[in-house]
């Protein structure tokens, strides 16, 4: 009897880790509601499951859920760093999205978050960039500022060079230290030559300084680094949308983008959309 009740349990964690498999995934090819929907009939009371459906609702834009399944996956894992970090991004979203009475109060989740984050594990570089990035985008009163944003810059220079660079130019810009960011996304572009985006992180300030012929060349030599690259598409299109230029070919590029196959880690369909008809009217 012992040794039933054992194959049977043995079983449905067998498909209840298959169906985790396929749910994550759908994940990684952005169909989010369907992740959610593979998700039916697994044991969904694990802190990996809670994580993934965290990530389906933060994707989806519904960020309370989000926050409520994160806190969850948190809960079961305390000391899980990525947990925690996602849980910050969740209310991080909560407080751009919420009322001004109650945005504070999820920002400071969020930085508490990012913090308790990089506390548990320093080489989450992910949750050290998004600690950076609250540090110098949110008020004192929030616990921003940019002597913590330089602090964590120097941290981030540690675990990745030229991400590092790239934080100190974004120290520089807040700055209005113009010349300095811009030397700093070259020296970034120069350690990491084979990575894409440090080469669209330059594109795009030299677009933002009006050198367009600089911008064009570096924006061509994104596209011959990673041919057909989702990213470069956006990056270009966003970058012609925001300095109201070349307006048509933004709106192919876009179209490229939401007819190709996407990870997580672009930007979500929906903002191409936004750009999309944003540059539609403004021709």
């Amino acid at each position: 009897m012992r040794g039933w009740i054992a194959c049977v349990f043995a079983v449905s964690c067998l498909c209840g880790q298959d169906g985790l498999e396929r749910a994550e995934d759908l994940y990684n090819r952005t169909d989010y509601k369907a992740s959610l929907a593979s998700l039916r009939g697994v044991n969904t009371h694990t802190g990996d499951a809670y994580y993934l459906m965290g990530r389906d609702y933060f994707m989806l834009g519904e960020y309370k859920k989000a926050s409520e399944f994160l806190e969850k996956a948190v809960a079961s894992q305390p000391s899980n760093s990525v947990y925690v970090h996602w849980l910050g991004r969740a209310y991080g979203r909560r407080a751009e999205t919420s009322a001004p009475f109650f945005a504070p109060g999820y920002a400071s989740k969020a930085r508490q978050d990012f913090e308790r984050a990089v506390a548990l594990d320093p080489n989450n570089e992910e949750a050290m960039n998004d600690l950076f990035d609250y540090y110098l985008e949110a008020p004192g009163f929030l616990g921003g500022g940019y002597e913590k944003a330089q602090q964590i810059a120097q941290r981030i220079a540690q675990l990745n060079q030229a991400e590092g660079h790239f934080a100190q130019a974004q120290l520089a810009d807040k700055r209005k230290q113009y010349d300095t960011a811009e030397e700093q996304l070259r020296r970034a572009m120069e350690l990491a030559p084979r990575q894409v985006g440090r080469v669209l992180d330059l594109a795009r300030y030299l677009a933002k300084r009006g050198h367009y012929e600089e911008s064009e060349a570096v924006f061509e030599k994104a596209e011959q680094l990673d041919p057909n690259s989702p990213r470069v598409y956006f990056a270009r299109a966003r970058t012609y949308i925001e300095e109201r230029r070349n307006l048509a070919e933004a709106q192919d590029l876009l179209i490229k983008y939401l007819h190709s196959a996407l990870t997580p880690d672009d930007p979500p369909r929906a903002q191409a959309e936004k750009l999309l008809k944003q540059a539609r009217g403004a021709s």
